[in-house]
């Protein structure tokens, strides 16, 4: 493990101290491991989940085709707006669409929100998106506004939709960037994260006894890659092959997205495996003196300050020089000070990104002087 050299500190209140191939199974070189990761995609990103830190990226911000990876805004917006139970009525818009993966949908029959999402979100049927569309917005074109307006209010400002689908459209982009970030949100929405980690589910329609039981588009999903639990593919001749995946591993998950990819299932295996060979690096450890405080009143004149807790990041070695700690202390400090007792914070960040926080304390109790001899 790798260990920060500690950075001396000023009793500021504020310090910022700057320290090819599609097969879904075939395995990672060697050194992916050991070093920022070959991928073929055109545009790639890998992210820690949690707190959205870009561990590898290439031509992150480069807008490009996202192919059917919109059905993730799709989600989110249905699943904002609309109720899963919902009965939907098939639109003869929604039936005529015919173009790519689709469920077929008939006109007039009926099915609930829930269903069309797992037809989105599991073999990305296009005409269930129309369908999804329609019924939560009550117009199509409306629902393709609230998608952009929750792209820009989660900050994908490189991003803009002009269908709920994907097809391309010379005014219908993304960034690998941008789709991180879409995804890193729709993964705390319970139902979407339980649908894209699915591998195969059945479809019912209402009022008919009609079904389909689908596959996920994903093949990692049936891979033997460690932790794989989503998200979603995405395939067309503009976009090329296209795929936002995430694992994880002992309660850690890391996303990966590539776009225009010769082998889409390879290069994210190699992100993923890069990200969890990260070894994490302690910027902070329990019970170390980071400073002193003056006390007044008190049988001592002031008092150590210490993390509350150890923490450490991953990080690559590369980032460790733009790692930043602001740590924030109480002006005026009077006994008595219990041990343990909360004095300030600090926190981690890099580019501005919080990575990381711990409790500032007191390393030991300091009592108040004796009435009498403060009388003096």
């Amino acid at each position: 493990m790798k260990l920060l050299a500690r950075t001396s500190l000023t009793l500021l209140i504020v310090v910022f101290a700057l320290l090819g191939p599609q097969s879904a199974s075939a395995e990672p070189s060697a050194d992916s491991t050991m070093k920022p990761p070959r991928v073929t995609a055109d545009a790639a990103v890998l992210v820690d989940v949690e707190t959205g830190h870009v561990l590898f990226a290439k031509n992150e911000r480069q807008r490009k085709d996202p192919a059917s990876l919109t059905k993730v805004m799709t989600a989110i917006v249905a699943l904002e707006a609309g109720r899963p139970g919902d009965v939907v009525t098939v639109s003869e818009r929604a039936a005529r669409f015919g173009r790519g993966s689709v469920i077929d949908l008939r006109a007039g029959e009926k099915i609930t929100l829930e269903n069309l999402l797992k037809a989105a979100l599991i073999m990305s049927a296009n005409d269930s998106t129309i369908a999804i569309a329609e019924h939560v917005a009550g117009d199509y074109d409306l629902f393709v506004r609230w998608m952009n307006l929750k792209a820009r209010q989660l900050g994908a400002h490189d991003t803009r939709f002009m269908n709920t689908h994907g097809f391309t459209h010379p005014n219908h982009y993304s960034t690998a960037a941008d789709l991180a970030e879409i995804t890193r949100y729709a993964l705390r929405i319970p139902q979407f994260a339980a649908l894209v980690r699915t591998r195969e589910i059945t479809v019912y329609w209402r009022d008919s006894d009609r079904k389909r039981t689908i596959r996920n588009t994903n093949r990692l999903l049936r891979s033997d890659f460690e932790g794989i639990d989503g998200v979603k593919t995405g395939t067309t001749s503009a976009a090329g092959h296209c795929l936002i995946a995430s694992a994880t591993r002992d309660g850690r998950r890391v996303l990966a997205v590539v776009l225009h990819s010769d082998g889409r299932y390879l290069d994210a295996r190699r992100l993923l495996t890069y990200g969890f060979a990260l070894e994490p690096v302690e910027v902070a450890t329990r019970g170390d003196q980071i400073t002193r405080l003056l006390v007044r009143e008190g049988v001592r004149p002031d008092v150590i300050v210490v993390p509350a807790e150890t923490v450490r990041l991953y990080i690559p070695e590369a980032q460790l020089p733009a790692l930043e700690k602001e740590v924030r202390l109480k002006k005026t400090l009077e006994a008595p000070i219990a041990p343990g007792e909360k004095l300030g914070e600090m926190a981690f960040r890099i580019n501005g990104r919080l990575l990381g926080q711990v409790d500032l304390t007191a390393g030991y109790r300091v009592a108040r002087k004796p009435w009498y001899t403060r009388l003096r």
